[in-house]
């Protein structure tokens, strides 16, 4: 479900883009052809996030200072709408998730990135792990975006990002997602990602008072090397 610890929603869909395919993406020390290079631990990638760099944004751990930054949207109804986070209501809440996942990973287990919009250097969202199986290669991912940066396809720029990093670092034979079926537009961002719908699991998760269905959608390694 996306609901990333605290700040992100149920995001998930199907297909796979050119972008991705055999393509190449920038990180922070420069350029690598996804799938063709050395895995490292998981617990030495979640300790240790990469840094990466798409058009427009900048994916990082998070930080102390990104608390106003972060309690600017996740206050906002609208974006906890479809996710199992409640409204952050003070500043208190949102330091306490920047406390939690930075504890995460000082353990070695599967956090969170700070989504930062590299205009203003401001972080508009979060995008990490629901869970990590080392036994089954396989993972979950979720995301939240600022309401004001909804539409202009940073959702699927930082994605994209996060799949070809998490597939080129790490033993990952699979990684899911799922979105709530009153939430198309997130289902959409994962199409454009190469994710695709499995099916629809009914009722699947009680959120804010109401059962809901939602979609469940993956990619596999043998789609990127397809």
């Amino acid at each position: 479900m996306s609901n990333e610890n605290l700040v992100h929603p149920i995001e998930r869909t199907c297909g796979i883009p050119s972008s991705l395919k055999g393509g190449f993406f920038m990180f922070r020390f420069g350029w690598m052809r996804f799938l063709d290079c050395d895995t490292v631990s998981p617990a030495s990638f979640f300790s240790s996030l990469p840094c990466l760099e798409t058009e427009h944004l900048s994916l990082r751990p998070l930080c102390r200072r990104d608390a106003q930054d972060i309690f600017s949207y996740a206050s906002d109804p609208e974006v906890a709408r479809y996710v199992l986070w409640e409204p952050h209501r003070s500043l208190a809440d949102t330091r306490a998730f920047i406390r939690y996942v930075r504890k995460l990973s000082f353990r070695g287990l599967p956090g969170s990135w700070a989504v930062v919009l590299r205009e203003t250097g401001r972080v508009i969202g979060t995008i990490g792990f629901m869970w990590y199986s080392e036994a089954d290669c396989s993972a979950e991912i979720g995301y939240s975006l600022s309401r004001r940066h909804w539409n202009r396809g940073y959702a699927t720029e930082a994605l994209r990002a996060v799949i070809c990093s998490v597939f080129s670092s790490l033993p990952l034979n699979r990684l899911e997602a799922q979105y709530d079926l009153r939430n198309p537009a997130s289902g959409r961002v994962m199409e454009k990602c190469g994710m695709r719908r499995e099916g629809i699991l009914r009722q699947r998760i009680r959120n804010k008072g109401e059962f809901v269905d939602v979609a469940v959608c993956s990619i596999l390694r043998s789609d990127l090397e397809a």
